[in-house]
């Protein structure tokens, strides 16, 4: 049966994820951020990860030409964050103090966690670049419950039982 984009992205965004923000830094050291939703593990052996950025998306040269990335993957409360970091605004980093990580990739203060990667490898995946790191180091805070993105909207993670 034919399907449009639309009909595409509701059905995509029937699967409920996690919000992260990919950070490098630019051929001029100043931090990039882009909020991903496209994030998952890839290997265990070696310790992979992948997130997928839009050839067009105005970080893409950031993250195409450095060799280090970090991925902040953002907490409950952390829904302006992700606002933040996937519109356009020139001023994203305007108030965040942001610590260095790894290779000195903005790692985001209050987040359920970070994995810091040197990049692997990137693919051609249709309109958007997969990009495969090797994780380098990596952090997380147990007390912290992670922020979803389903059907558009932001939501909380609540244990069963």
């Amino acid at each position: 049966m034919p399907f449009d984009h639309r009909q595409f992205r509701d059905v995509m965004g029937s699967f409920a994820t996690g919000v992260a923000v990919a950070t490098t830094r630019d051929a001029a050291g100043r931090p990039v951020g882009v909020t991903v939703s496209s994030f998952t593990s890839l290997s265990l052996d070696p310790p992979l990860i992948l997130f997928c950025l839009e050839w067009v998306a105005e970080s893409w040269a950031a993250f195409r030409d450095g060799e280090f990335f970090a991925i902040n993957i953002l907490g409950e409360d952390q829904a302006a964050l992700s606002s933040r970091f996937a519109s356009v605004r020139a001023d994203r980093w305007a108030g965040i103090e942001a610590m260095d990580g790894l290779h000195g990739c903005p790692l985001l203060p209050g987040t359920v966690g970070w994995v810091s990667c040197r990049k692997e490898t990137v693919h051609e995946g249709g309109d958007h670049a997969i990009i495969v790191g090797r994780v380098e180091a990596l952090e997380r805070d147990p007390a912290r419950s992670p922020l979803l993105h389903f059907r558009g909207a932001y939501g909380r993670f609540e244990r069963a039982g």
